[in-house]
């Protein structure tokens, strides 16, 4: 995803809410995946972490509208002042956090795309905790933390995608959601780009942060709780769907990643 933004278009009436909450001087929200178009200058410097692929325009302090292919678990910057035009047809799932005090961020130019493991960490605790609806949890630290790893964003090189690129990403994304409801592995990700199940997993890792497999369950979890927001899905069906074992097996997961299970999270994405 390009920067965290405003998303200034009304969700879809199956969105999930944005969840947010505040803590000492920090605003954190987590922006569900749904269409949005949005224009705006930061009037506060910004944080963000984007958990899927992404595509769609964009402009950041800069005149000329471009498309982006964004890959997933990338942080970014926007800092204040800066103009931003975004739009994207299906906007990834997207945490953003600003410091509300006015005391300036660490960074002074924007940036995406910063594939950063312990920002990784930080991003998908605190999408657990924001899922849970709770506010029980080391919020200024978490921020704290997270803002750290943009100061020290420098020591990070270009980001290089190597062999992935983000049109091979996008391959790869139309590729796992066709074939969800089957036996999708490593061998079959690595045989569509023509690479080796060694070196696949290898390039996958240092351009996503994550591994193939890892990034498979991702992908099954985000199509889970897209179909859950029709409340007349069957969690058994729901399973099926995605590839899941069985209901207990998605259970278990939607646990261990996101903390919550699958009935708890319809029940807090009900109006």
């Amino acid at each position: 995803m390009l920067f965290m933004s405003p998303r200034n278009h009304p969700p879809p009436p199956l969105s999930e809410p944005v969840r947010r909450i505040e803590a000492g001087p920090w605003a954190i929200e987590l922006l569900p995946g749904c269409a949005y178009a949005t224009r705006y200058v930061a009037t506060q410097s910004a944080i963000g972490f984007a958990f899927d692929s992404q595509r769609g325009l964009h402009a950041i302090g800069s005149d000329r509208v471009l498309p982006f292919e964004a890959l997933p678990n990338g942080l970014a910057f926007v800092p204040a002042g800066c103009d931003v035009l975004s739009e994207s047809p299906r906007g990834g799932e997207y945490l953003r956090m600003v410091r509300t005090d006015g005391m300036a961020l660490p960074a002074k130019h924007a940036f995406n795309n910063r594939i950063d493991p312990q920002a990784i960490t930080l991003a998908l605790r605190m999408r657990s905790a924001l899922l849970r609806a709770t506010a029980e949890d080391d919020w200024e630290a978490w921020a704290l933390g997270l803002a750290e790893r943009v100061k020290d964003h420098k020591r990070f090189s270009a980001h290089s995608q190597g062999s992935i690129t983000a049109g091979r990403m996008r391959l790869l994304d139309e590729f796992i959601d066709a074939g969800l409801d089957g036996p999708l592995g490593v061998k079959e990700m690595a045989g569509l780009l023509g690479l080796s199940e060694g070196y696949f997993m290898r390039a996958f890792k240092q351009a996503t942060g994550k591994s193939p497999h890892s990034y498979l369950i991702d992908r099954r979890l985000a199509k889970a709780r897209a179909l859950m927001r029709d409340s007349t899905a069957r969690l058994t069906d729901i399973a099926h769907i995605c590839g899941f074992n069985s209901q207990a097996h998605m259970t278990t997961l939607f646990k261990q990643r996101l903390g919550v299970s699958p009935a708890q999270l319809r029940g807090y994405s009900r109006p």
